[in-house]
């Protein structure tokens, strides 16, 4: 059994109907830091990507400027999915349509990193580009389909898979 601690990182993108400042964005803008703020209070919280202002709309992993990131660590799973289905996160949630288009490609991607570490934006497109070329895998996995932390595999994942590192 492995010793090591292990976190959980997030990402995810959405194409906005229109820039952030934009007539269309305001009721996403106007909950932005609020459920922000849900997270970072989460139990289970560790770690959301932002600039020094806090802002987390400003940073770019995509040319078109309609996109915005979002990236996160987690203490585990769970306190992810809790906070995602059952915080005041659920609502602005099951609104996105109203702000997001939808995408043709996986949106979000979950991984496992060494406790202490912080993931990058590249670590996340890499992570996104395998989960969009593989399907879920142990280093690229979605909430329906995930995996356990590196050495606390359980029989089922005990499997290889092709164009994924196991």
């Amino acid at each position: 059994m492995n010793s090591q601690v292990f976190h959980l990182a997030q990402a995810n993108f959405a194409r906005g109907r229109g820039p952030v400042d934009s007539p269309v964005m305001a009721g996403f803008v106007a909950l932005l830091a609020y459920i922000n703020s849900v997270a970072d209070r989460s139990p289970g919280f560790v770690w959301r990507l932002q600039t020094e202002d806090g802002d987390s709309t400003a940073i770019r992993a995509f040319d078109d400027p309609l996109i915005i990131f979002n990236m996160s660590v987690w203490e585990s799973m769970e306190a992810l999915h809790d906070h995602v289905y059952t915080s005041d996160h659920l609502e602005p949630l099951q609104k996105r349509r109203d702000w997001f288009e939808k995408v043709d490609a996986p949106s979000l991607v979950l991984w496992w990193i060494p406790a202490g570490h912080t993931p990058t934006v590249g670590d996340a497109l890499e992570r996104l580009e395998i989960l969009k070329k593989v399907g879920p895998c142990p280093q690229a996995f979605t909430f329906r389909k995930h995996f356990a932390a590196p050495g606390q595999h359980t029989s089922s994942e005990r499997r290889t898979f092709s164009g994924c590192d196991s």
